[in-house]
């Protein structure tokens, strides 16, 4: 597999992650009242790749 095919392959994983990523940020941001810290679930969205935003959509949100 040369390299043009893998980054075919990796694309659209990669922009799901940063829509995700970007997307769960700004809900952090205008989410007043979130299950914990703010900076807390900040640094999970932004390390822990495509899970940590899944994990602050599925434990982080309260309903506000």
């Amino acid at each position: 597999m040369d390299q043009t095919t893998l980054l075919l392959a990796l694309l659209p994983i990669l922009v799901i992650q940063l829509a995700l990523m970007i997307f769960a940020l700004v809900d952090l941001i205008k989410n007043p009242n979130p299950n914990g810290p703010k900076w807390m679930w900040g640094i999970v969205i932004v390390v822990i790749n495509i899970i940590g935003p899944i994990l602050y959509f599925v434990l982080g949100r309260r309903n506000y």
